[in-house]
């Protein structure tokens, strides 16, 4: 063989290889995962899975499904396992009655029960807004299970407490959380308006996103925020009692994210016993995941192989 055709077969081979890669990221995630369920004391999660390698288990928040991680499931799973959970109360899992069915340690759990369900003892976790606050916890309460943490938008929760503890900015902002813990709050929502809130524009993702809305139930996304979300005079409750995160964490932040303001990240190191690389993001809002995948997924993939 010349170099000349040398040349030629391994150009025909990368565009081979460059096509079958733009085939499948042009694919929806959807049609490549397989729905499998865990079980935590009765109740049932569901998550969907795909890829092949180390399990990365990652945990949505408000309001979200599994769906919300359909950029980074596609751009890890050559490398990993890759497990995007319905949190109890959304979507495909069971949603059950009474708000102490959402507190911090069984939401914990139900991570742990999918981490189990894929034949592993431990996992990468990821996480954004509730699913952070969740996926923060589980690194503190079960850092035998935790390989590494990879948070979005969601300080970690003893510095989001003290912040709402100045009785500030931040507590001001985090008004509709307080509306939230009302308990006929759940009334007042909607699939539609939900997913309007997520679908920017995209007549497609407002139509999945309404589908899973509607088969979600508003009382259990509520009580995320009756069972756990920091109370006045933030002095007590099962953030603020977090032992410190072992994992190495890597962290994003939208810094136009009105909800959840970065002063919450100063000083994050106070509850870390190892690394933590913070991406801040000027610019972009609560979801940076959907805003700039490509830089997120660049990221994450640059700081899993480092760790």
């Amino acid at each position: 063989m010349t170099c000349q055709s040398l040349s030629f077969t391994i150009s025909g081979l990368m565009a081979t290889v460059s096509l079958l890669i733009n085939t499948a990221f042009a694919q929806d995630v959807t049609e490549l995962v397989e729905h499998r369920y865990a079980s935590n004391d009765g109740v049932s999660i569901h998550y969907a899975v795909m890829g092949n390698g180390p399990l990365i288990v990652m945990v949505h928040g408000f309001p979200d499904y599994w769906y919300t991680w359909r950029h980074q499931m596609l751009a890890l799973a050559d490398e990993y396992t890759v497990a995007a959970l319905d949190t109890r109360g959304y979507n495909l899992s069971d949603q059950p009655a009474g708000v102490e069915n959402y507190a911090l340690e069984i939401l914990v759990e139900d991570v742990a029960a999918v981490i189990r369900a894929e034949g592993e003892t431990s996992a990468t976790v990821v996480g954004h807004d509730w699913g952070g606050g969740i996926a923060w916890s589980f690194a503190a309460m079960k850092p035998e299970m935790t390989d590494r943490l990879i948070i979005l938008n969601l300080p970690h929760p003893r510095g989001l407490v003290r912040e709402l503890a100045k009785f500030g900015q931040q507590h001001e902002n985090s008004a509709y959380a307080r509306n939230f813990q009302q308990s006929n709050s759940h009334e007042n929502l909607s699939s539609q308006v939900l997913a309007a809130a997520l679908s920017a524009g995209d007549p497609d993702l407002h139509a999945r996103y309404t589908e899973a809305f509607d088969r979600s139930s508003f009382d259990a996304m509520m009580n995320y925020y009756r069972a756990n979300y920091p109370r006045d005079p933030y002095t007590s409750g099962a953030f603020l009692e977090l032992p410190e995160v072992q994992a190495p964490v890597l962290q994003f932040h939208g810094l136009i994210d009105t909800a959840l303001l970065p002063d919450a990240l100063n000083n994050t190191w106070d509850f870390l016993a190892a690394d933590w690389t913070l991406v801040t993001i000027p610019g972009v809002s609560h979801w940076p995941h959907h805003a700039v995948p490509e830089k997120v997924n660049d990221m994450i993939k640059a700081w899993l192989d480092l760790h």
